[in-house]
């Protein structure tokens, strides 16, 4: 019992014999490669995305704890702002 699974962008194929198809194949993926590598905002929303899914399941899980965790960097962007503003003003 075999599964075929499709072929990611980035991969090459197996079983190509001919040359050019190999070369054609190869480059196709790598270029794709290159693409995903330097997609920036694609590579941040995703990770985005993921943060986000992460986070509501913390929340689910533990309403305390996140309400805590909220707290604290509320608090802790609060002092820093605090003490950025006092070094400029010094």
């Amino acid at each position: 019992m075999s599964i075929e699974l499709p072929v990611p962008r980035t991969a090459v194929a197996l079983g190509i014999t001919d040359p050019v198809e190999k070369a054609r194949a190869e480059l196709k993926a790598a270029l794709a490669a290159i693409e995903e590598k330097s997609n920036v905002p694609k590579r941040i929303n995703r990770r985005t995305t993921e943060v986000v899914a992460e986070a509501r399941g913390f929340a689910q899980q533990n309403p305390t704890g996140a309400a805590a965790a909220v707290l604290g960097v509320a608090a802790a962007v609060g002092v820093a702002v605090w003490g950025i503003i006092r070094l400029y003003t010094r």
